[in-house]
């Protein structure tokens, strides 16, 4: 039997006088991958801004493992067991890629576990284990996106959520990422996945949410959703 792991219900946030969110509802089960798909402007990396405590709902509440999370601070929200890599990486670019690391594991002090932690997520990227000591900002942008997640999975979630985690790279790197997701999937971490490559995030999500003017117009399995003749219109370039 399936297990809810996050709820969002009716979820409404403001940036201003600006309705971002109007009134989301999403059931998030363990261990899927769950995609948001929409156009610029549409709402999902306020969703999960949201649900990561960067912003805080007008209305609504979240839940995650049955208990209200939308009240809490964002580094709270991190310890519960939710990381999030954010759009455009937010890597330090000033610091190492062993720096940048070491800080996703901020609120642990499980120092074995930390240490089990790295070699996994180097073992995930061998391109950074050959890159610790280099300067993050002077990575290529596909080595970002990879120290971007690789610093999320530091925190040791049980919920990640990737923000358009193939934006600006060249399409070889954007199947190693993909590739990369899947695997971090199967080894049980619940992924929520915002991505401007539709029909990417589709192929390897088990369910899809289509947001528009900060509402959600349609969800269901993404396998349905790909062969959905107005998705494929909207969204696919079909």
């Amino acid at each position: 039997m399936s297990e809810l792991l996050l709820q969002l219900q009716d979820l409404h946030v403001h940036y201003g006088v600006i309705h971002a969110l109007q009134g989301i509802n999403m059931n998030i089960e363990r261990g899927t991958i769950v995609t948001l798909i929409g156009g610029n402007g549409a709402g999902k990396s306020t969703t999960l801004r949201a649900v990561s405590g960067l912003l805080r709902p007008t209305h609504g509440s979240i839940l995650f493992e049955g208990q209200p999370i939308h009240q809490l601070a964002a580094h709270r929200i991190v310890r519960r067991g939710i990381a999030h890599a954010p759009e455009g990486r937010g890597i330090f670019p000033n610091l190492s890629v062993e720096e940048n690391l070491m800080l996703g594991a901020y609120a642990r002090n499980d120092r074995e576990g930390i240490r089990s932690d790295r070699t996994k997520s180097l073992a995930l990227f061998p391109r950074l284990a050959e890159r610790l000591r280099q300067r993050a900002g002077t990575l290529s942008g596909g080595e970002q996106q990879m120290l971007a997640i690789a610093r999320a999975l530091m925190a040791r979630p049980r919920l990640l959520l990737l923000d358009e985690p193939s934006l600006g790279l060249a399409p070889q790197i954007v199947q190693v990422i993909f590739r990369i997701i899947r695997q971090i999937n199967a080894e049980g971490v619940t992924i929520l996945l915002v991505e401007q490559n539709a029909h990417m995030a589709l192929s390897i999500a088990d369910q899809a949410y289509v947001i528009q003017t900060g509402k959600v117009i349609k969800h269901g399995p993404a396998r349905e959703l790909l062969t959905d003749k107005d998705i494929q219109k909207a969204y696919l370039g079909g």
